[in-house]
């Protein structure tokens, strides 16, 4: 849980807890004292210091899913690549999933450090107008595991939030890890004060994905963050010779098309496989600009130049 400090012991109920500082998983923590005596139950100081850092953030967009696997990095990367394209705007992303960082690899910046000034860390540049933080760049090998309890994930995601030099950005892009525990609470809680306009949900056509698509949302009503809408990734192959189209992920339930139509919620685009998309991230290229004619280019195109129309502005 997000009030759950760092140093705590495992079973620890969270500062928030009725039982903070009097149940038994608390006896021996340096924290116990403080806890018991209802002070910890404050506000997080680190809200109003990520409010007051991110003054310069203009727009605050989280990439969610509950599903593993259905393409978040790819469509923050893309995303962020398509936002950054317009040379005026400048664009940041953050990786906040701590255990399977792949966007330094999408990117093309393994390999890159992160330095430290006196206004905090400075994030990692694709292009001028192109920033990215993960904690990939802090780890001394790509194959390195983060095996970290949920306490010391919090951590790094206050870090990135508070001690990263963004500049003034226009966008800021949250590429975040499946699922809607530690690391989604975090960021909601510590983004409190800065506000988030909305979470894009990423979801494949097959049950099996919509099923944890649908609580996905069902987190995000709960914790008041805005739905800008939802993407179909991998829908359909389109076989780069011949253009032919294949369903590869039948959607035998109506597809992320009829969920939306249910849940009231605007279906953003439909993107294809294409196989040149993961050879483009394979080598840490813009597959947007690698191959702009692509029906799945040509889908990231159309769904950042709607939104950017009516949904972020």
């Amino acid at each position: 849980m997000a009030d759950v400090p760092s140093d705590a012991p495992e079973h620890c109920p969270g500062t928030s807890s009725d039982q903070a500082g009097k149940s038994s998983a608390c006896q021996g923590c340096p924290n116990q004292n403080i806890c018991a005596s209802g002070a910890a139950k404050a506000p997080d100081p680190a809200i109003e210091e990520i409010r007051q850092k991110l003054t310069t953030v203009k727009h605050k967009i989280l990439v969610l899913s509950g599903k593993g696997g259905v393409g978040k990095s790819t469509f923050s990367a893309h995303l962020s690549h398509a936002l950054a394209s317009d040379d005026s705007k400048e664009v940041a992303l953050l990786d906040v999933d701590i255990c399977g960082p792949s966007i330094p690899k999408i990117m093309g910046l393994e390999g890159e450090q992160v330095h430290q000034s006196g206004s905090g860390w400075s994030p990692v540049y694709v292009e001028d107008n192109l920033a990215v933080m993960s904690i990939g760049f802090l780890l001394s090998s790509p194959d390195d595991a983060v095996i970290w309890r949920g306490p010391k994930k919090n951590g790094m995601i206050k870090q990135f939030l508070r001690d990263v030099d963004w500049g003034e950005v226009d966008y800021l892009i949250v590429d975040t890890p499946p699922g809607t525990s530690d690391e989604h609470l975090s960021i909601v809680q510590y983004l409190s004060g800065a506000g988030i306009d909305g979470a894009v949900i990423i979801t494949t056509p097959q049950e099996v994905s919509l099923q944890d698509v649908r609580k996905e949302i069902r987190f995000c009503k709960k914790v008041k963050i805005p739905i800008i809408g939802v993407i179909e990734n991998m829908s359909g192959f389109v076989c780069p010779k011949c253009k032919n189209t294949s369903q590869i992920f039948p959607p035998t339930t109506g597809g992320a098309q009829r969920m939306c139509e249910e849940l009231n919620l605007p279906l953003l685009g439909s993107v294809p496989l294409d196989p040149r998309i993961g050879r483009s991230c394979d080598e840490g290229k813009s597959f947007l600009t690698e191959v702009p004619d692509s029906p799945a280019a040509v889908a990231y195109q159309n769904i950042v130049q709607s939104k950017r129309k009516d949904s972020v502005h």
